[in-house]
């Protein structure tokens, strides 16, 4: 990837300017994805904002991660940001050992931050290249910051401005103290929260350590590219084309000088076309209406709105919410572009789908089971559009506008959702409507009692980086209609919950009371803070006075959120804090806060037991059991080898919930990642006498399902993201196996080769030690071969002699 970069790059030196150029859209604005684009030229990539999702969506769309030179932030709110240290990791995985970000002051602030993450974020050179510094010039463009300083809004706007934002942090009002404000939640941070804290986080330090709001939009200006020279026009003028002496000819005209050749003056604009000046393009975030006169009143704007053709803008892409459309202020801004500047629209009024591939796949699964597959969802804005006075385009995912070769708008990549083309797909598929009528004939001896709680609802069921088919870790447990608990809480969790919910989003935000970290790997934990965020949204819009969240996490995770919390956006007054090692059987040290947080906690559930018992994965990784009072109990592996401390916490457990990242026959990886393989999470269930076993954190090589293993029984089920299971579907699950087995038999079929060639090429490495062990041992063969041969012609002498 470094390599093939390398070579991009100094194919683009000296050249003026590129042939191909153009802006995709990655996330439209919507609630769930955020906005995000992509910039494309034959020399560069770049990436504006990096949300929760991003990478999942360019991975899904095939927009090449290992490609990018340079990320612009335009903010640093969640919105933004989230999906960067997850970005950064494939970025390092890929061989990357450095990249460019652009933003405004807070960025470096947040860098710094995500480096108290474990791993391989500690050692990337993540360089930030400030507003205050000469702009961004490479082989493609030249990119001007222009930073926009915004006044608070009025105390009484409680809703997020920003597409996927929250009114929490920098652009909230210090004045706001109502129900549900920043402010308010500030106050009830409580004592149990400073532990691992920095020692100087009063209220002085943090408004000292904080930079002042900025903004940074960004003015890109694609280097001009000169005409191209008109080869049969000149061959009909009798210039030597075809010969070494055309070549100073075509060099001077391409510059726009005039050559004289055989007495004759020859002008540029007589055998090349015309030099394409360079378009320019803006990219602009204006989270509220409290930025609009800083947009409006930039002088470096209105350069580019005096109708002078070096400065014609092409494309302005607005990250703007409704409201701010609406202000007439905005809209007499827009107009002063001119008829020649198309406006493209990313906010949460955006209706499109980014990820189909899991609309597809549970669309799908759905054929199966109804009830344990449901059909996926979205989230819709409620808000009215904006009515516009100039034409404006709303985002799309993968919409396309391309700055050359022509300037046009590109709509055949544009994702959509075809429900009925993804049913006709299964129901073509080989034996699928055949084990799918055998599946629900089965089950129709099975007894009907399903309880409606506790409900799982398994919300990524992936591993280390979020895919197309599965996400990262998490898991919403439904304890009652009105209280839920998170088991881990990876990047794009909030996504997930869009996607499964809808429109009742809100409401389930506001029952999760409480959320479970097992360990502080990024896949694990990465999207705690939008949780918070959009949370906090939720209380406000429903009406309901705030309540902050119980975080049962590792101690180590509090230095990076106190750090955010100091630098970025204010979180801390979100959470009670419940540490990890507080709660292991035996180890108890609870500090009285502590203690009646968990009170409340096992109140809130109705719970008997919250416990925890460390486990073979990192450091300070723990597994979690947790039992109702009615008598049923979740155990939640985490990360974890097999692991004996788990099997005794999870005696007798009625749903055991258990990594399953990696294949039998890689039991030599699973020790190298301290994961477990399918037999051996299987084993660890049998052993705790678990009713059921339920398999997740998937490695992803597994992208649709596993390889099933012998020791797969009727107490074995296979998570899917999206997948809603309830203690009385455990003798379903089972008989979902065959119909599963016929939806993705080519999947299977292909891991089953791959997993015979890695056999191969293991027994061939096996054969080649075994041989250079024998060769070590024969190095003495010549002289006992010899002995040997002699002993040998011997012996029928002897007998000879012995028969005479």
């Amino acid at each position: 990837h470094v390599w093939a970069r390398e070579r991009r790059r100094s194919a683009g030196t000296g050249l003026a300017g590129p042939n191909t150029v153009y802006v995709q859209v990655v996330a439209a604005g919507s609630r769930e994805a955020g906005a995000a684009v992509y910039v494309f030229s034959e020399f560069n990539r770049y990436l504006f904002n990096c949300g929760e999702g991003t990478q999942r969506a360019m991975q899904e769309h095939k927009l090449k991660i290992s490609h990018l030179d340079s990320i612009f932030l335009s903010r640093v709110a969640w919105a933004n940001v989230g999906g960067l240290p997850g970005m950064i990791l494939t970025l390092k995985a890929m061989g990357l050992q450095r990249c460019v970000f652009l933003g405004p002051p807070k960025l470096q602030n947040y860098l710094k931050a995500i480096r108290l993450f474990p791993g391989p974020l500690k050692r990337m050179d993540l360089a930030v290249q400030l507003h205050t510094e000469p702009e961004y010039k490479d082989e493609t463009m030249t990119v001007y910051q222009i930073p926009l300083t915004g006044k608070p809004l009025a105390a009484e706007s409680t809703l997020p401005q920003s597409p996927g934002a929250s009114t929490q942090g920098g652009n909230s009002p210090k004045g706001d103290t109502g129900p549900g404000s920043p402010r308010a939640a500030q106050q009830s941070l409580e004592e149990g929260n400073k532990k691992g804290s920095p020692k100087k986080t009063g209220g002085e330090q943090k408004c000292a350590s904080r930079h002042p709001d900025l903004v940074m939009a960004f003015l890109c200006k694609i280097h001009p590219k000169k005409g191209k020279f008109l080869a049969a026009k000149a061959q009909e003028m009798g210039l030597p084309v075809g010969t070494p002496a055309i070549l100073p000819i075509i060099t001077a005209l391409k510059n726009g000088e005039s050559i004289t050749f055989e007495g004759r003056e020859l002008f540029p604009e007589e055998l090349c076309t015309p030099t394409d000046p360079g378009p320019v393009f803006i990219v602009l975030e204006c989270p509220h209406e409290g930025f609009v006169d800083a947009v409006c009143e930039n002088e470096t704007f209105q350069r580019y709105q005096e109708g002078l053709p070096e400065n014609k803008v092409a494309l302005v892409i607005h990250m703007t919410p409704e409201s701010v459309l609406r202000d007439s202020r905005y809209q007499q801004w827009l107009e002063r572009f001119g008829p020649g500047t198309q406006h493209l629209v990313l906010n949460e009024n955006s209706s499109t789908v980014h990820n189909p591939r899991s609309y597809k796949i549970q669309t799908q699964l759905n054929l199966i089971h109804p009830e344990i597959f449901p059909l996926l969802t979205t989230y819709q804005s409620k808000e009215e559009e904006a009515v516009c006075s100039v034409p404006i385009v709303r985002g799309e995912c993968l919409l396309k506008y391309h700055f050359r070769p022509q300037q046009e708008w590109q709509r055949d990549a544009v994702t959509v959702c075809d429900h009925d083309a993804f049913v006709s797909e299964a129901l073509d598929l080989p034996n699928f409507q055949t084990r799918v009528k055998e599946c629900k004939e089965s089950l129709s001896a099975v007894p009907g009692n399903v309880g409606a709680y506790p409900e799982i609802v398994f919300l990524g069921t992936g591993s280390a980086i979020p895919m197309k088919i599965r996400n990262v870790s998490s898991t919403l447990v439904n304890t009652s209609s009105t209280r839920s608990l998170l088991l881990d809480c990876g990047e794009g969790t909030f996504g997930q919950l869009c996607r499964h919910y809808g429109e009742q989003v809100d409401q389930v935000l506001c029952n999760i009371v409480a959320v479970f970290v097992s360990h502080m790997h990024t896949d694990h934990h990465s999207g705690l803070l939008n949780i918070l965020m959009e949370r906090r949204r939720a209380f406000a819009a429903l009406g309901q006075a705030f309540i902050p969240l119980f975080l049962v996490a590792p101690e180590q995770i509090m230095p990076w959120l106190h750090e955010y919390h100091n630098h970025c956006e204010e979180i801390l007054g979100d959470i009670r804090m419940i540490t990890s090692q507080s709660l292991v059987k035996g180890c108890e040290n609870i500090k009285p806060k502590a203690k009646w947080f968990v009170s409340a906690l096992l109140e809130n559930y109705d719970l008997a037991e919250f416990q925890t018992c460390e486990v073979q994965h990192c450091k300070n990784a723990f597994a979690c059991s947790m039992i109702h009072k009615s008598g049923w109990k979740v155990v939640y592996s985490g990360d974890t080898m097999p692991c004996m401390a788990l099997v005794q916490m999870g005696k007798n457990a009625t749903l055991l919930i258990h990594e399953a990242t990696l294949e039998d026959g890689m039991e030599k990886e699973a020790i190298e990642k301290t994961h477990s393989t399918t037999s051996q999470a299987i084993q660890t269930g049998m052993k705790m006498n678990a009713e059921f076993i339920m398999l997740n954190h998937f490695s992803q090589r597994y992208a649709k399902i596993p390889l099933f293993s012998e020791d797969f029984s009727e107490k074995v089920g296979i998570a899917f993201d999206h997948m809603r299971v309830r203690l009385g579907d455990f003798p379903t699950i089972p008989k979902l196996i065959p119909p599963l087995k016929a939806l993705f038999a080519d999947d299977i079929v292909e891991m089953e080769e791959r997993k015979e060639k890695r056999e191969m090429r293991l027994l061939k490495e096996t054969a080649l030690v075994l041989d250079e062990l024998a060769g070590g041992e024969n190095k003495e063969a010549p002289c006992q071969k010899r002995k040997q041969a002699k002993n040998h012609q011997e012996l029928p002498n002897k007998k000879l002699k012995t028969v005479n």
